[in-house]
């Protein structure tokens, strides 16, 4: 038998703090909007720590997870999350879906929509195909990725974890090292992390630096071992070689010795300093495995848990938002 929403989730009827029937990015969120989601996210971590995990918060509820991109960690948190908030989860990737065959995407959004699902989680290759199809169905929408765009929930799990370990997310020196020209994650975490007044480094050779940078207000360096001076929080990322087209950096071992996390460059950041990685890793390149395996620094592993707690909040609230919008829609 299923059990109610944790305890302080808002309760069924009530208006949601976050007031939104889609997730497609970071940016649009206001602070109360990122709050909303971590506190809600914060009870769903004790949630996932009981025997019975299962609630009925989507219960009745219709959740297409739809992965042009393959995806290991991502598109198992969000069924895990779905499931354990009691919806009825479907997964398609590209290998199954009738773009193989040469159907487009507002055909296969127009197709989706005439099943009525009530929440459809999207990754795709490109940047604002999410934002595109999200504009074709009457559902709520999340974004799992999109291209170099964003990958909104990713940020929002790694939120929770800095706040979780150093008890505040505000005023901290983040560095996010590695190849941020390509990454979707550091968009999302620039963003974010900037709305939530932290200061954010970013180091990486001028080759992977999106040309954009200067919008995000961060601070930039070449030299990595000068960005992670004094830094609270150490976020390294992978070198996306699928998306890229060329050589970025002379070898991988070169771009270790300038850019890879060990534990002598780690050593410039502040003893309490964590590490975090979105995952997968490539050990050897942008970090040595006695730091990923590091459990006084590295949360690795903390991160992929949050990342279920994060996305039932995400989940629920949306849901919520629906739930009010149809008892509306009746009522008239």
């Amino acid at each position: 038998m299923t059990s109610a929403s944790p305890d302080a989730a808002p309760p069924d009827g009530a208006a949601p703090a976050f007031a939104h029937r889609r997730l497609l990015g970071i940016e649009g969120l206001s602070r109360d909007d990122v709050t909303a989601i971590l506190d809600l996210a914060d009870r769903y971590v004790a949630q996932n720590r009981r025997a019975d995990k299962k609630i009925d918060a989507l219960r009745g509820m219709t959740q297409i997870n739809l992965f042009f991109e393959n995806s290991t960690r991502t598109q198992a948190s969000f069924e895990i999350a779905g499931k354990r908030l009691g919806a009825d989860v479907m997964n398609m990737s590209l290998q199954t879906s009738s773009i193989k065959k040469g159907e487009t995407l507002l055909d296969t959004a127009a197709t989706l929509n005439a099943m009525h699902p009530d929440i459809i989680v999207v990754r795709h290759q490109h940047s604002g195909a999410v934002a595109l199809l999200a504009q074709k169905v009457n559902c709520a929408v999340v974004n799992a990725g999109d291209g170099r765009h964003e990958h909104p929930t990713q940020a929002l799990l790694d939120a929770l974890t800095i706040r979780r370990r150093k008890g505040r997310l505000r005023r901290l020196t983040v560095a996010i090292c590695g190849d941020v020209a390509h990454s979707r994650v550091a968009r999302s975490n620039m963003i974010l992390l900037g709305l939530m007044d932290n200061r954010v480094r970013l180091a990486a050779p001028p080759t992977l630096l999106p040309p954009d940078v200067g919008r995000y207000g961060v601070e930039v360096f070449h030299d990595m071992e000068e960005a992670l001076e004094g830094a609270d929080v150490v976020m390294m990322l992978r070198l996306q070689k699928e998306r890229m087209d060329g050589a970025y950096v002379p070898s991988q071992r070169e771009y270790f010795h300038r850019y890879g996390l060990d534990h002598r460059k780690l050593a410039r950041a502040r003893p309490d300093a964590i590490v975090m990685h979105p995952g997968p890793m490539n050990r050897g390149v942008e970090i040595d495995s006695l730091v990923a395996d590091d459990i006084d620094r590295s949360v690795i592993a903390e991160q992929v848990e949050m990342g279920v707690a994060v996305r039932m909040a995400v989940l629920d609230l949306l849901a919520r938002n629906i739930r009010a919008e149809r008892a509306q829609e009746a009522a008239r």
